[in-house]
């Protein structure tokens, strides 16, 4: 649910469009929180990919300040559909044409991210072209476009592909419609990096290809913030937790956070986060003082969302506390849910999965209490989930918040 003040935000005549790669969580979430105007779900069909014909529709007709747009999406039908649908690389390029054509007919800011395919895409080839082709439309007034590569293994030929290309790239893709919200939403953020002990700037990541301090810069500059110092009193600062001692981590968080608004990007692991470290901020309160926290993805997915939320709920206390409700759930579910669920159903799954509700445990986030409601499976495997769930205030009263 959004706060009243993002209600009102997205109810504004001109507000900003966001057409996101596809309907998981990580890459629908913005669509709940009340910041931007996004076409109807049914538009976005799970497995089966968007319907073009009305997304298309959908975007031509409706105005707004700005759109923050998946080109996967609006050319292929989603990220699944960009590795093996076959599709001549005009065709595709066509399909992209309303883009310039709403930036036409409205005049509002366009900004675009594609995704350069992984390794197992058999249109690969296919893929880049278009990538490429896009070239020429950084000329253009109005238009910002990036390209982010997806799930790089040892020795992918993807860092170098999207070098090549003829504006920025970096590592990640299911956070990139998140960053370049931050980056229309409230551009020139200052922030702050922390490494914590277990990280170095060199160290090269899982799925990325790249050293983490390349990772970090790009996503700087995908959301228009500007890396300050620590002693430059930053508006954010964004603390890498590696893995190491969590006690030590605990005590960095513990004095930044008595002057500074942290964000927490968990990399100690690829799609789960650090109990420990969860398990100590829980216990001392400091979990729902955080500005943000992620641990639900790769790491340019952790930093990107934790950097996006941090940034675009800076001033409103109840939004940030609802996304520090939803990051956890995702914790929860890399730590807990979908070990149980891989352990006991067979996918597809079926409505027998849902009964893994059962091993929540509802937690404190400043004063309040987190009670997870129901658990969905919109692409009917265990990867991601869906939540329902309620924040109840100590008296009693409850907030419904469902995707």
């Amino acid at each position: 649910m959004a706060s009243p003040l993002h209600r009102f935000i997205a109810s504004s005549l001109l507000a900003f469009l966001y057409l996101p790669l596809d309907d998981r969580p990580p890459n629908w979430a913005p669509c709940t929180w009340g910041l931007v105007v996004c076409p109807p779900r049914e538009v976005y069909r799970g497995p089966e990919g968007a319907d073009l014909f009305r997304l298309r529709a959908w975007l031509l007709a409706t105005p707004g300040e700005g759109v923050v747009a998946s080109l996967d999406a609006l050319a292929y039908g989603g990220l699944l559909q960009s590795r093996h649908l076959p599709l001549p690389p005009e065709d595709a390029l066509a399909r992209l044409a309303p883009l310039l054509s709403w930036r036409v007919r409205y005049g509002g800011e366009v900004l675009l991210f594609g995704v350069v395919p992984r390794w197992d895409a058999t249109r690969r080839e296919r893929n880049l072209g278009v990538l490429r082709s896009l070239g020429s439309w950084t000329g253009l007034k109005g238009i910002y476009l990036e390209a982010v590569w997806d799930d790089a293994l040892r020795n992918s030929p993807a860092p170098k592909e999207a070098e090549a290309l003829p504006y920025p790239a970096r590592p990640g893709a299911d956070e990139a419609g998140q960053v370049l919200l931050l980056r229309a939403l409230r551009p020139g953020l200052r922030v702050a990096a922390v490494y914590g002990e277990g990280l170095e700037a060199g160290r090269v990541t899982p799925y990325e290809g790249v050293p983490l301090a390349r990772t970090l810069s790009g996503l700087l500059q995908s959301a228009k913030a500007e890396a300050v110092p620590l002693e430059a009193d930053p508006d954010l600062v964004l603390y890498l937790y590696g893995g190491g001692d969590p006690r030590r981590a605990l005590l960095d968080l513990m004095r930044l956070m008595a002057r500074h608004p942290v964000a927490l990007a968990d990399l100690s692991r690829v799609n789960r986060g650090e109990a420990r470290l969860m398990a100590y901020l829980l216990d001392l309160g400091l979990y729902g003082r955080l500005a943000a926290y992620a641990s639900w993805g790769t790491p340019a997915n952790n930093l990107g969302s934790a950097l996006a939320q941090g940034g675009l709920f800076l001033r409103d206390s109840e939004g940030r506390l609802l996304r520090l409700a939803e990051a956890y759930l995702q914790y929860w579910w890399g730590e807990v849910g979908r070990p149980l669920v891989r352990a006991r159903f067979p996918e597809p799954l079926g409505e027998e999965a849902r009964s893994v509700r059962g091993a929540f445990w509802e937690v404190e986030l400043e004063g309040r209490r987190l009670l997870l409601e129901e658990v969905g499976f919109p692409w009917r495997r265990s990867f991601e989930a869906e939540f329902s769930y309620r924040l109840l205030p100590a008296e009693g009263r409850g907030v419904d918040l469902a995707p």
